[in-house]
């Protein structure tokens, strides 16, 4: 574990392997810990790192800046903190925005994008859904979390990883509920035509957070983009199905030019 001086704030992070970096980055509340199986096999011929981004996991816990534009600029900061040259960048759920903000800001500072799960313009109008879940939240943060992320997961995940997922977020600070907000008010998709830096979507097949059709608009709408379905898994593919999912980012990795 190491941490990292981000826009005034440290951020944790894990670095292991050589070779070409890779960057993870995790989903709604979690921390990078969510890609353990993905380092372990990937750190054999890749250099791969592993961010908390700002109010997860063991990063500081800023009183403002849960958007994805701030966390977007903490991402692109921490590359250049890193000194890290054209990297592929992997994030999941909400992540996926955040990489898609990146690639469309600083397309010559990335080799990838690989977005895992992504929601990206899904949410978009559902102000509702995400009111109705915010109230659920401040009345009861922890049953409502138990309510909802099994959901994340393919029928019959370990009870032991979805209780893991739950004490991550409740571990979290309450201020990423912004991001929750924020992403209904979030939609790309006219903006997608111009993104130039390589993509690749990987998504469970049995994501009933995000369903498939998201991932396939994008692709259509990003010239070049390419997509991979994780069979057997939800949204949380890279746990759902650690070896499908791992097969299937390295095939989307050996397909990314360098």
């Amino acid at each position: 574990m190491a941490f990292a001086t981000v826009r005034g704030n440290r951020l944790s992070y894990e670095d292991h392997g050589a070779g070409r970096p890779l960057v993870f980055l995790h989903g709604w509340g979690t921390s990078g810990r969510v890609w353990d199986a993905q380092v372990a096999d990937l750190m054999a011929d890749h250099r791969v790192i592993t961010l908390d981004w700002r109010g997860c996991g063991r990063s500081d816990r800023p009183a403002t800046g849960y958007s994805i534009a701030e966390v977007t600029l903490d991402v692109l900061e921490f590359l250049d903190v890193m000194g890290l040259e054209r990297p592929v960048l992997i994030g999941s759920s909400i992540a996926g925005a955040f990489l898609v903000e990146a690639a469309l800001a600083a397309p010559d500072r990335l080799g990838a994008i690989v977005p895992v799960d992504a929601g990206v313009h899904h949410f978009h109008g559902m102000r509702e859904h995400t009111d109705r879940l915010l109230a659920d939240l401040r009345t009861d943060r922890a049953g409502t979390l138990a309510d909802v992320v099994p959901q994340w997961y393919r029928p019959g995940a370990s009870t032991a990883r979805i209780d893991r997922t739950v004490r991550e977020i409740l571990d979290a600070t309450t201020l990423i509920d912004a991001l929750v907000v924020d992403q209904a008010g979030y939609d790309p998709r006219p903006r997608l035509g111009g993104l130039t830096v390589p993509t690749h979507f990987l998504h469970g097949e049995l994501d009933t957070e995000v369903p498939l059709h998201v991932p396939l608009e994008c692709t259509g709408l990003i010239p070049g983009a390419r997509m991979t379905v994780v069979e057997g898994a939800g949204h949380m593919a890279q746990q759902d199905r650690p070896a499908r999912f791992t097969g299937a980012l390295r095939h989307a990795l050996g397909a990314a030019p360098r």
